[in-house]
């Protein structure tokens, strides 16, 4: 009864007053949990970690190694290797996503099947301790490569692992290891020779906490009731819950949801399920809506600062050395960091629909105007304040709308059975691999330009085909996306369209 209702505990008289006081508290008090759920949440932010270094690393080595293994002269003018280098250099930063998207993405749900959540998560972990060492020791950029692909097992299957409630977004402890983590980089500046090594080697530490910490986390409650080990996953709710009632409330809930899963998609083996992203008109209206969410994601911009924001500040002044790069770098982790935080509390309030169509076109002219800053002369200190001004107003507007909203939303819209990680990482190694040579055609000023034209047709693409899902149990989401598309699009056109203009 409390699973059915719970907001009508206080008039089932069969609870006992002590379990109708646990109930009252944990709705007076949302952040008040067990101390399992939090050491369960900071074990998962070191997964987050561990991406964070791996990506704040290899964005400070693409100054350093291209040099040493002779692929370094993508911005020599005139150079008959420019291109060819700009490719290997974006080809071996584009590694890790290119394995995740076309292999490890689709190995991670019978990897889960079999494994469980632990289990998987620690088996990539030790290849998040072994993959860094071996890139930090690669002596060709072939060897790099190659160490990079193989991480992506690692990365694949962790990322969709991360068990942090709704109010906490993943982004933020992916901003908090990328902001940190710029300090430790910028010492490595010191070292020039070796400085890309010592750069991307340290990734493996926080890998090291993970390890041995993912045991002392519950497994997960949902796969013990998958394999029917319904003890099993009492247990681990008794380990995250206060009380026996919120246990058994969550366990049937749970239960419930699984229930419903089976009747929307059937029994059905991995292809199927596959195919039935498709098939199926709810799931199909998902998978549209949380393919939009994730492309807008890498249409605005982010990955291309994220991933070269050392080589851009570089571009950005002709005196800039590497550590005025990779200061500038810092500004940019740390202003993701402070302005991911209201995410916490807007994703749920002012929901997720509207936080994308407020942040998109404030993404858009913020990199615009740091294109147009590369026109100011280069010998003007205001040519590098400027530039590095505008992308960080980019990096506070990201924070806190593309930056956890695909995430969330991906997470949340299909019946527990579908993920758009793979369109994430795949668009991700696309965007990796062509930026050097999109910076190599188009010029600093054209590159962002580009990605600022992006931002306005992701914005498009939000407000036609993306409901909106705050606050929304599953059946809710299944009416949601119930509706048809055709619907959808003339009510935002004839209805909300309408009255944005008229208010």
């Amino acid at each position: 009864l409390v699973a059915q209702d719970p907001v009508r505990f206080e008039e089932i008289v069969m609870l006992e007053e002590e379990e109708k006081e646990a109930l009252r508290l944990e709705k007076a008090q949302e952040w008040k949990h067990p101390l399992q759920l939090y050491v369960t949440i900071i074990v998962c932010s070191i997964g987050a970690a561990v991406q964070g270094w791996d990506q704040t690393g290899s964005n400070a080595a693409n100054l350093s190694f291209p040099v040493e293994f002779d692929i370094g002269q993508g911005e020599t003018e005139g150079h008959p290797d420019r291109w060819t280098h700009n490719l290997l250099v974006g080809l071996v930063n584009a590694g890790p996503y290119i394995g995740s998207a076309l292999i490890g993405c689709w190995v991670s749900d019978p990897c889960n099947y079999f494994l469980g959540r632990r289990g998987i998560i620690f088996v990539s972990t030790v290849f998040c301790l072994l993959t860094p060492i071996g890139g930090a020791l690669a002596q060709t950029w072939e060897q790099l490569l190659v160490d990079s692909k193989i991480s992506a097992f690692a990365s694949s299957n962790r990322d969709a692992l991360h068990a942090v409630p709704r109010k906490m977004p993943n982004a933020v402890h992916i901003c908090l290891c990328s902001s940190v983590l710029v300090l430790a980089r910028d010492g490595c500046d010191e070292v020039p020779v070796i400085a890309w090594r010592l750069q991307i080697g340290p990734a493996f530490i926080p890998a090291i906490p993970l390890t041995f910490g993912i045991y002392f986390c519950p497994e997960l409650p949902r796969w013990y009731i998958k394999k029917n080990r319904y003890r099993k996953a009492w247990q681990s709710l008794l380990r995250l819950r206060f009380s026996p009632v919120q246990a058994a409330r969550d366990l049937y809930y749970i239960h419930a949801q699984l229930q419903v899963d089976v009747e929307i998609v059937g029994r059905s083996n991995y292809i199927k399920r596959c195919m039935e992203l498709f098939t199926i008109p709810r799931v199909r209206r998902a998978t549209l809506a949380s393919f939009v969410v994730m492309i807008a994601q890498h249409m605005c911009g982010i990955n291309i600062i994220a991933f070269y924001n050392s080589t851009v500040f570089r571009q950005a002044a002709l005196i800039a050395s590497e550590r005025e790069a990779l200061i500038a770098s810092f500004g940019f982790g740390l202003v993701h960091l402070v302005f991911a935080w209201p995410a916490i509390w807007t994703i749920d309030t002012f929901g997720r629909r509207s936080l994308l169509l407020f942040t998109c076109p404030n993404m858009a002219w913020s990199l615009l105007a740091a294109g147009f800053s590369f026109y100011i002369p280069r010998e003007s200190i205001a040519h590098l304040t400027m530039i590095a001004t505008f992308i960080y107003i980019f990096a506070c507007f990201y924070s806190p709308g593309e930056g956890p909203v695909p995430f969330t939303y991906s997470a949340e819209c299909f019946p527990r059975m579908g993920w758009a990680v793979a369109t994430c990482l795949f668009w991700t190694a696309v965007l990796s691999t062509s930026f050097p040579l999109i910076l190599h055609t188009f010029t600093p000023t054209g590159a962002i330009g580009f990605y600022a034209g992006l931002n306005v047709i992701a914005f498009v693409m939000i407000f036609l085909w993306l409901p909106e899902t705050k606050q929304r149990t599953l059946e809710e989401l299944d009416y949601i996306f119930g509706v048809p598309t055709n619907i959808f699009i003339s009510y935002n056109f004839n209805v909300a369209l309408q009255w944005w203009w008229r208010r």
